[in-house]
């Protein structure tokens, strides 16, 4: 019996949509074209994990048993390495900034006969990578200049930028971390307080934090209203919801999805 290679099908499709964002970018392909491309890729990603993706069947013995505690499946086709560790994913996030650096152990004298090899040919290297994350606080000082005039002896001061409006801003930096830690990440106030304050040393106000989310929702007005005429225009849409506790009482977020648009709705 022929079998299909479903990693090469969806490599294809993965291609397929990073050509058609590229078409998009350039304005080859208008916004109904697209979503309907979109649809039709949604579709096919639909069939290939429907049809040619084996799961873990139930039985008598694992129906109680939640998916991920049950036995391997032995009949699905998986890759293995004799190499230690696990497969690293090497794509880079869209919004992530990497310093990458490298630097060279030079061979200076042999080992063995202390010989000097500083003008010897390299033969080859060997690399070894140190991956770290640095939290770095970053401080912009803008001082105004204030003068008096010596015709009127009127005080004049400098102008400045329009994002500072008062003694202490904090940067978009901070804003992004913070919605990332409340809406994301579902963080309480209380904790994302406590982890700005250890990483920035100043305490942020729970009426602060909640701004930021405010003005993030007005932000996202024109968005959603865009949004919402996508979906009720797309031929197919995907539809789901999930409980939520809200003030000790349970709510509903009803998630609308077509292609790579997804809206969500929080309901009583």
């Amino acid at each position: 019996m022929a079998s299909v290679n479903t990693s090469s099908i969806r490599e294809e499709i993965a291609q397929v949509e990073q050509e058609i964002a590229r078409l998009s970018a350039a304005g080859k392909v208008s916004d109904e074209s697209r979503m309907l491309f979109n649809t039709l890729l949604m579709i096919v990603n639909m069939l290939v994990a429907i049809f040619l993706e084996k799961s873990t069947r139930k039985t008598n013995k694992n129906s109680s048993i939640p998916s991920s505690q049950t036995e391997e499946d032995q009949s699905a086709t998986s890759s293995r390495s004799n190499k230690k560790g696990l497969l690293q994913n090497d794509e880079p996030f869209e919004n992530s900034r990497t310093v990458e650096t490298r630097e060279v152990a030079k061979v200076i004298r042999c080992n063995h006969c202390c010989e000097n090899l500083s003008k010897v040919t390299v033969t080859g290297y060997e690399r070894r990578t140190r991956i770290d994350i640095v939290f770095e606080k970053r401080i912009e000082h803008v001082d105004a200049e204030i003068k008096c005039c010596p015709s009127c002896h009127q005080i004049t001061k400098g102008e400045f930028a329009s994002d500072l409006s008062g003694p202490v801003q904090y940067g978009l930096g901070i804003k992004a971390y913070v919605l990332n830690l409340l809406i994301t990440q579902m963080v309480s106030l209380s904790r994302v307080q406590k982890l700005l304050k250890t990483l920035i040393g100043r305490a942020i106000s729970e009426a602060v934090l909640l701004k930021y989310i405010l003005q993030l929702h007005q932000a996202l007005d024109a968005w959603e209203q865009d949004a919402i005429k996508l979906l009720l225009a797309s031929p197919v849409m995907h539809v789901d919801e999930t409980s939520l506790k809200l003030d000790k009482k349970n709510h509903w977020v009803h998630v609308c999805s077509a292609g790579d648009i997804t809206l969500k709705r929080l309901h009583a």
